[in-house]
């Protein structure tokens, strides 16, 4: 427990009853088990605010290169939908001058 062995733990226990005395003794120890839980406790609402802070972090860059992922897509998609529309438009000049002639051709 905390790094220190048997002989120092016992140590610690020897001088706290000299000091305390056997009255206070059981009162001081449910006091410093309360505060190491307490600091327990802070300890791992630190950890676990630090780890959805770093999630959030990790989950928004992942977002932000779907997004540049979506628009150069969208970009490209863009840039097909622009030649289509011009091709279209090709072809639907040249039908109507293939019509032209065709009307052409009959009244002759």
């Amino acid at each position: 427990m905390f790094g220190m062995g048997f002989s120092e733990i016992l140590m610690i226990a020897v001088v706290a009853i000299l000091f305390l005395g056997p009255d206070k003794l059981p009162e001081a120890m449910v006091k410093v088990a309360k505060f190491i839980r307490g600091a327990k406790k802070a300890i791992t609402d630190a950890k676990s605010a630090i780890d959805s802070e770093i999630r959030i972090a990790e989950l928004k860059e992942e977002a932000l290169s779907y997004k540049e992922k979506l628009d150069r897509a969208t970009s490209e998609l863009q840039g097909f939908k622009n030649i289509r529309t011009i091709d279209s438009l090709n072809e639907s000049l040249d039908s109507m001058t293939t019509k032209k002639e065709d009307k052409k051709e009959d009244t002759k």
